[in-house]
């Protein structure tokens, strides 16, 4: 009995040893994959904005959900993920579905803007300069600037001077006059088109950087702000190429909202407007400008000939906003405070697709 204890102890014991060997063998095998693992989300995490400023401290990390990689192949913008209804928070926000008793009711007016200004090849642009120019020429120019599909790093910029400016919460005819269109609650600002429209580059390959810094709290003084904003962006990553400050615009009167539409697919979405500047003189410190006005007429030509009637005519005259960051930099409005969140936010998945096909070609 004795021999059979001492054998069965020591069966035993030859197992466990065998057993602490084996976690010992994978662990020298998993660790060096595990630290790889960790230093690419520590990288990934020093590229998270909070709050719009860079954040990493060491040992900490914030909770982020991490960005899909960029497809390789040619997704269908008609799939997009816009198409997808989508919950959001109404909370502090205007609800079109509530109790407006007593409310003044106004009109939603929807138009389409079109053939205005001078053409160039089917598209329009408001030339308010004077100036003795060939946009055709300016079409045909190649870009001053490449980027890479499927970059590790940020080849655009995504931000907005005027964080705030809102839409409405529904396609809807009627507003009440308690829609304030103007919001701290990113579910229903240009902040939600801006991330749609870095969602949908990243699934073409383009990859994007969006900066939801505000910097409207108070209305003086937001450019000056948001230039610093993406100038220190563009510092910490040198490979941005291209710089896009993202808004909406507001159109109507006192007693209705104009809200500008095209339809692809069946259905609605809300008209862009490109404004491209020029400073002739270089009063503003904007001496490429040309470079950026053919950049804005090549996103154009090309949104108007995959979705014909998504962009207004370009808004062409002298000033320069935050376009002198580089030949790459646009200001661009998504629809107006009248037209619904669900229409900018397609047509921010559709305008990734135009910027995918004029930056990679």
């Amino acid at each position: 009995m004795k021999l059979r204890g001492k054998l069965f102890r020591g069966v035993k014991a030859f197992t466990a040893l065998a057993l602490v060997g084996t976690a010992v063998f994978c662990l020298g095998k998993r660790l060096p994959e595990a630290l790889s693992d960790r230093d690419t989300a520590l990288t990934a995490a020093a590229f998270t904005l909070t709050d719009g400023k860079y954040f990493m401290e060491s040992g900490t990390r914030p909770e982020t959900t991490a960005a899909p990689p960029p497809s390789t192949g040619e997704a269908d913008t008609r799939a997009s993920s816009a198409s997808v209804e989508k919950r959001r928070d109404k909370s502090g926000y205007y609800d079109s579905n509530a109790d407006h008793s007593g409310e003044a009711a106004y009109h939603v007016v929807e138009k389409t803007i079109g053939a205005d200004g001078t053409e160039v090849r089917g598209c329009y642009i408001k030339d308010r300069t004077g100036l003795d120019l060939d946009f055709e020429k300016l079409l045909d120019t190649p870009l001053t600037f490449q980027t890479q599909k499927n970059s590790d790093s940020p080849q655009v910029l995504v931000y907005h001077t005027h964080t705030g400016e809102a839409y409405l919460d529904e396609d809807t005819d009627t507003y009440y006059e308690s829609y304030y269109s103007r919001t701290n609650n990113n579910d229903f600002n240009v902040v939600a088109v801006g991330e749609e429209l870095t969602r949908a580059l990243e699934e073409k390959g383009v990859r994007t950087l969006h900066d939801s810094t505000v910097h409207d709290s108070t209305y003086n003084g937001s450019y000056d702000r948001s230039a610093r904003t993406a100038s220190d962006d563009m510092e910490r990553c040198p490979s941005i190429k291209v710089v896009l400050d993202i808004h909406r615009d507001a159109l109507g009167t006192d007693e209705s909202k104009v809200k500008t539409v095209f339809e692809h697919n069946g259905r609605k979405g809300a008209q862009i407007m490109i404004l491209a500047g020029c400073d002739p003189d270089n009063e503003r410190g904007f001496s490429h400008w040309e470079n950026n006005l053919s950049f804005a007429l090549k996103l154009q030509n090309t949104a108007e000939s995959l979705y014909p009637g998504m962009t207004r005519p370009i808004s062409f005259d002298y000033f320069a906003y935050n376009e002198y960051l580089c030949d790459g930099s646009l200001l661009i409005e998504v629809g107006t405070d009248a037209n619904s969140i669900d229409e900018a936010e397609y047509s921010a998945s559709l305008l990734a697709d135009v910027l995918a096909r004029v930056l990679l070609g």
